[in-house]
């Protein structure tokens, strides 16, 4: 076990962590840690699991994992980063005293954190490392999809092991998976809800399939059967206006039927939320190029926030704390591959 800054990194798992749960894993770990473990293919994968502290279906899938393999070698190297786990104590995204884990990884903010990151990336690269999965939860009804920050054949082939469905953006520009593909093929997983047993298994039939991958076919172009779409721009509450469900006293008023439109084609005219301000745009909607484009998705009319051109959002939540954390939603467009897609 060596310390190093905010990480502890350690060559073995320690005793008595596969038996936790996220909220006792503070426990076992000083902090953030990275767990490197042998394989018979030298390359490690890198895992990483609770960037948030309420998304514990990651941990779930390693504990699963690892316990398969307490008496027998590992197919490849595997490197687990275990995160947030003073969020994890408390099952929530993050401590009021923290960033988002998740919106580290860009060495731009002078961030406590920033060492540590910085520190996982060297041990990674110095490691040569396969590929890096992140693995995440909705808070509202979303399907199992893979995200993606590279329109590269490697990183299709490694989403497409976990879902048909494909999300590629380059905003955020903070995110984990964004920061290792300069190193390997990487991709963010999203399990669903974590309370569905479902994401568990799905998570580490993943798993499984990625640590006996030997090598990824650069040369493929087979994109079939795959829906690829590109997140254009994140929705964000303004500062300063409240949020619930319909029938609260809030300034937006949400139908406890939201999440239901996550990946779904809205046509002009869905109404998202009422409202009791006709004359303000409750959103900031800041596209790839950090430009405000709420006047391009949305109106208010009527009482009510209406979609005024044709888009598919993603992630979607009645968790208004969530919202007020992170964002409302994000909005993308269908990518045509044909022009696109490099090795």
């Amino acid at each position: 076990m060596a310390g190093i800054n905010m990480l502890t990194v350690y060559e073995s798992v320690p005793d008595g962590l596969l038996n936790c749960e996220p909220n006792e894993l503070h426990k076992y770990l000083p902090g953030p840690s990275l767990i490197h473990l042998t394989g018979a293919l030298k390359q490690p994968l890198f895992v990483s699991v609770l960037l948030h502290g309420n998304e514990t279906t990651g941990w779930y899938a390693v504990r699963d994992l690892l316990k398969e393999y307490q008496d027998k070698s590992l197919p490849r190297a595997l490197s687990v980063f275990v995160a947030n786990i003073a969020a994890a104590k408390d099952s929530v995204r993050h401590l009021d005293t923290q960033p988002d884990y998740n919106r580290i990884w860009k060495m731009d903010r002078d961030l406590t954190e920033n060492e540590m990151v910085q520190e996982v990336l060297r041990q990674m690269e110095q490691r040569d490392v396969f590929a890096c999965i992140d693995i995440h939860n909705n808070s509202g009804r979303n399907p199992h999809y893979a995200c993606i920050n590279r329109l590269a054949t490697s990183f299709f082939q490694l989403a497409t092991l976990f879902a048909n469905t494909v999300v590629y953006f380059i905003k955020p520009d903070t995110v984990l998976s964004l920061a290792f593909s300069n190193l390997c093929p990487s991709v963010t997983i999203e399990c669903g809800r974590q309370s569905e047993s479902y994401g568990v298994e799905h998570a580490l039939g993943y798993l499984r399939s990625v640590l006996h991958l030997h090598e990824f076919d650069e040369q493929s172009r087979e994109v079939h059967d795959i829906r690829v779409f590109h997140t254009v721009a994140v929705v964000k509450l303004k500062e300063g206006v409240t949020i619930g469900l319909q029938g609260q006293n809030v300034s937006l008023q949400i139908s406890p039927q939201l999440d239901q439109l996550n990946f779904n084609e809205l046509k002009r005219d869905t109404i998202l939320a009422l409202t009791n301000q006709d004359d303000f745009m409750p959103f900031e909607v800041i596209n790839e190029f950090g430009k405000d484009v709420a006047d391009r998705y949305f109106e208010v009319k009527q009482g009510s926030l209406r979609i005024i051109r044709t888009v598919m959002p993603s992630m979607l939540t009645l968790d208004t704390e969530i919202i007020r954390q992170d964002c409302f939603c994000y909005l993308m467009e269908p990518l045509d591959l044909s022009s696109t897609l490099s090795t």
